[in-house]
């Protein structure tokens, strides 16, 4: 039996489309309208009770009404949104906070180290992973056997005698 030249042309095209590297998360825009994630409303405009108290006007900076999603964020979960702001420190509400969590002390370097650990950790999971038929999710696969599933640990901690808040079941029960 001969296979006609078109199949061997249509399974090579499938083949080498398989291995193109669009990175870990496969995200794309599923219709033709807006991105409604790029529209972000202003807030409203408000008559200051003193104009001297306005800052001065600097080209590229930003002004009052522009929308600041993190630090509305922060003020609506009753968090402090001027501890946002970089350069301040550690807030003496925090204080307490950070010497526990540094009592065994922190390396200046993790963030780096870190860094370093996961690309030698997505190159080694990459090499198998290039051929593709179909777009996947290659986020998930890869760090599947590090995911945390929060029900079995849950039932993990309840059978221990810890206590535990109440969670919603998991989907499908």
């Amino acid at each position: 039996m001969r296979i006609p030249f078109g199949m061997i042309v249509l399974v090579g095209a499938v083949a080498v489309a398989g291995c193109s590297q669009k990175g870990l998360r496969d995200i794309r825009k599923t219709g033709t309208g807006p991105d409604e994630f790029l529209v972000l409303p202003n807030k409203p405009l408000n008559e200051p009770a003193d104009y001297s108290s306005l800052p001065e006007p600097t080209p590229g900076a930003g002004n009052i009404a522009d929308p600041t999603p993190q630090a509305d964020a922060v003020a609506a979960l009753g968090g402090k949104p001027s501890a946002l702001v970089p350069g301040q420190g550690v807030s003496s509400s925090d204080l307490a906070l950070v010497s526990a969590s540094s009592r065994y002390g922190v390396s200046p370097t993790v963030r780096q180290e870190l860094a370093e650990e996961d690309t030698k950790f997505l190159k080694k999971k990459r090499i198998t992973g290039r051929i593709r038929l179909f777009p996947v999710d290659r986020y998930e696969q890869i760090y599947a056997k590090q995911t945390l599933d929060p029900f079995e640990t849950t039932e993990q901690f309840r059978r221990a005698g810890v206590a535990t808040p109440s969670a919603p079941p998991p989907s499908g029960e």
